[in-house]
C-alpha cells in the first residue's frame, strides 16, 4: 500500500494561501509586463537611430517594388545587371517626368494664380471686414506690426532654426545614400542577405525564421503593389475631376494625392482636403462641394472595390487595426510613424502566423530561400 503522507505535510499542500487564479495571472502579467519592456527598449532605439532606420525602411519597400520587376526581367532572359538597371530607371523616369510636368503647370499658370489669388484674397478682407469677425484694415496692419516686432526680437532664435535646417539638409542626402545603398544591395544579393541574417538564429529556429521571412517578404510586396495600385487610382480620379471642374494645379494636385495615398486613412483625407480648398479658393463654394463629392466617390471605390479585390487574402490587416496603427505611429514618430506603421504591422502579422504554422526544427524548405519576387528579397 502507498505511503500515507504525514498529516502536517497534507495539510501545508491544501492550506495554499496563494489562490491558482491569482497565479496564473502573476505569470502572464510579468511576462507581458517583460515584453511590453522590451518593445520600449526597441522603440527607444529606433527614435535615436531615426536618422539610419527611415531611411533602411525607406529603401526596404522600394525593393519590395523594385525586386519583383527586376525578377520579372531576369525570368525572362535579362542579365542580372540589365534588369537591375532597367528597374532603376524606371523609377527614376517615372519621377523625373512627374517633376517636369508639375513643374511646367505650375510655370504656366503662374500668372493666372497671381490675378485670381488677388481676387481671392480682396474676397477674404472684405469677408472679415464684416461682422462676427471684425477684422478692419487697421487691425490687420496692427496684426503685421506686431508680427514684426516678434520677428526682429527672435531674429536669433530664427537664425539658430536656420542652421538647423541646414543641419537638416545634410542629413537628408545622407539618408538618400543609405535609401540608395540598401535597395541596390536588396536587388544585388538579397537572397545571401537574408541567408546570413537566419544564420545569426539558434539551429532549431532557422526553419521557422525562414519561413517567417518569406511570408513578410510576400505579404510586404503584396501590400505595396496594392498601395501603388490605390495610389494612382485615387491620383487619376482626384486630379481627372479637378481638370474637368477648371481647378487650377489640377495635375500638383493628383502629384500630392498619388504620395499622400500611401499612407493608410492620413494621406487620403489630406490629399482630398488640399483639392477641396483649392477648388473653395478659386472657383467657389459650389465647384468645392463638387469636388468634395468626387473626392467621396474615388475614397468609397477605393476603399469598397479595389481593397478587396486587390488585397485577397495576402494582406490580412483589420481595418481598426490600420486606424490604431496610424495613430499610434503618428504618436511615436510623425509623418514616418504613419507612413511605416501599416506596412510593419502586415508584414509582422504574417511573419507570425507563418513562424507558428511552421516546423519546430529541421532543415529549411527549400521555397523559402529560393531568388523569387514570391518570397525573400531576390
Amino acid at each position: 500500500m502507498p505511503a500515507t503522507p504525514p498529516p502536517a505535510a497534507a495539510a501545508t499542500a491544501t492550506a495554499d494561501p496563494i489562490p491558482p487564479g491569482l497565479k496564473v495571472g502573476a505569470g502572464f502579467a510579468w511576462r507581458l509586463l517583460v515584453i511590453g519592456a522590451a518593445i520600449a527598449v526597441v522603440l527607444l532605439l529606433v527614435t535615436r537611430l531615426s536618422e539610419i532606420v527611415i531611411p533602411f525602411l525607406i529603401g526596404l519597400i522600394l525593393s519590395a517594388l523594385l525586386v519583383p520587376l527586376s525578377a520579372f526581367l531576369q525570368r525572362h532572359r535579362w542579365p542580372k545587371w540589365v534588369a537591375i538597371i532597367t528597374a532603376w530607371v524606371v523609377v527614376f523616369a517615372v519621377l523625373a517626368t512627374l517633376a517636369l510636368v508639375v513643374t511646367e503647370q505650375i510655370r504656366t499658370q503662374l500668372p493666372s494664380l497671381k490675378t485670381q489669388t488677388g481676387q481671392a484674397v480682396q474676397s477674404a478682407q472684405s469677408l472679415l471686414d464684416t461682422q462676427p469677425f471684425g477684422l478692419t484694415t487697421d487691425a490687420i496692419n496692427g496684426y503685421v506690426t506686431d508680427a514684426t516686432t516678434w520677428l526682429q526680437q527672435h531674429a536669433s532664435d530664427l537664425g539658430a532654426g536656420a542652421l538647423k535646417v541646414g543641419d537638416g539638409a545634410i542629413h537628408v542626402l545622407e539618408g538618400l545614400f543609405i535609401v540608395i545603398f540598401v535597395t541596390l544591395f536588396t536587388l544585388i544579393d538579397g537572397k545571401r542577405i537574408w541567408q546570413w541574417t537566419t544564420r545569426l538564429f539558434p539551429r532549431r529556429a532557422q526553419p521557422r525564421i525562414a519561413v517567417a521571412g518569406a511570408a513578410g517578404w510576400t505579404t510586404l510586396t503584396a501590400f505595396v503593389r496594392v498601395q501603388l495600385v490605390v495610389a494612382v487610382t485615387d491620383a487619376i480620379g482626384i486630379g481627372v475631376g479637378a481638370a474637368i471642374l477648371g481647378v487650377p494645379l489640377a495635375l500638383p494636385i493628383a502629384v500630392v494625392v498619388l504620395f499622400g495615398a500611401f499612407v493608410p486613412v492620413v494621406g487620403a483625407i489630406v490629399g482630398g482636403a488640399i483639392a477641396v480648398v483649392i477648388a473653395l479658393v478659386f472657383n467657389g463654394w459650389v465647384q468645392a462641394l463638387i469636388m468634395l463629392g468626387i473626392v467621396i466617390l474615388v475614397q468609397q471605390l477605393e476603399s469598397h472595390v479595389l481593397h478587396p479585390l486587390l488585397t485577397g487574402s495576402a494582406v490580412k490587416v483589420h481595418p481598426l487595426g490600420i486606424v490604431l496603427g496610424v495613430t499610434a505611429g503618428t504618436a511615436i514618430a510623425g509623418v514616418a510613424g504613419a507612413f511605416f506603421a501599416v506596412p510593419l504591422i502586415a508584414t509582422a502579422n504574417a511573419m507570425i502566423t507563418a513562424a507558428k504554422r511552421a516546423p519546430a526544427s529541421g532543415t529549411i524548405p527549400v521555397e523559402a530561400m529560393e531568388l523569387d519576387d514570391r518570397s525573400i528579397p531576390a
